[in-house]
């Protein structure tokens, strides 16, 4: 494959750049305080699924606390009722009898309905207390979340601007290149992921190290100076 002497020179550069800047994307992804942000992230998920089932808890706990209250409620206003109709029924004792029948029994239900209102409203504040400690967990996690972006902000930023420096002198270095081959570069850093191109070195290629022989040997001084290793397929320059 036909390249210039400087061609050459560039795509090794271009191949470095790539390098440094694969090595900062991943310094970035790999900061510590980035790695524990997302650990933070990941338990507050789970802890909030957490609070969601509580909070389900808790309104269930409240609907039972409301409807055994609704209940006292109205068993209080039958009392209140019958007290009224036993005040004005004077001598009729039948009905001074029946209603305090009806009294006593709306007293012995309360009395029973007393325990649990009593009940259900401390497993309410049971639910709400698991519920509030949840809630400050999650605080406290945002707020640990917080003190950590700000102890890597600069780091980060830092990767950033290098990334964004090395990929305007890449794109400077590229342009000088001829398209064709520039282009068969990339395809090869994309197909292999990292280093593309190498320099054969004693007939093997200087990143695999596999021996070239034969007639694949020959075929590759042909292409010189620029050829593919058969083994690995990267780029080889040929000196």
């Amino acid at each position: 494959m036909f390249a210039e002497e400087q061609d050459l020179a560039t795509l090794l550069e271009i191949q470095q750049i790539d390098l440094d800047i694969m090595k900062a994307k991943k310094s970035r992804v790999e900061l510590p305080q980035r790695i524990e942000v997302m650990r933070l992230r990941k338990k507050r998920e789970e802890i909030r699924e957490k609070l969601e089932q509580v909070m389900a808890l808790q309104k269930r706990a409240e609907v039972e606390l409301t409807n055994v209250e609704d209940e006292d409620r109205i068993l209080a206003e039958k009392q209140e009722r019958a007290q009224e109709l036993i005040d004005a029924a004077g001598t009729d004792f039948r009905k001074v009898e029946s209603h305090s029948r009806e009294m006593a029994g709306a007293a012995k239900r309360r009395e029973a309905l007393a325990a649990k209102i009593e009940e259900a409203k401390a497993q309410v504040n049971k639910i709400k207390g698991v519920g509030d400690q949840i809630q400050a967990a999650i605080a406290a996690s945002e707020a640990e979340e917080s003190k950590l972006r700000a102890s890597f902000e600069n780091e980060d930023k830092a990767l950033v601007m290098q990334v964004r420096d090395l990929t305007e002198r890449r794109n400077g270095l590229g342009s000088t290149l001829p398209p064709e081959l520039l282009d068969v570069y990339e395809k090869t850093a994309a197909r292999i992921g990292g280093v593309a191109i190498g320099r054969m070195v004693d007939d093997r290629c200087g990143v695999c190290r596999s021996t070239i022989e034969g007639g694949r040997l020959i075929e590759l001084k042909a292409s010189a100076p620029l050829g593919t290793c058969p083994a690995c397929k990267r780029l080889l320059v040929i000196e």
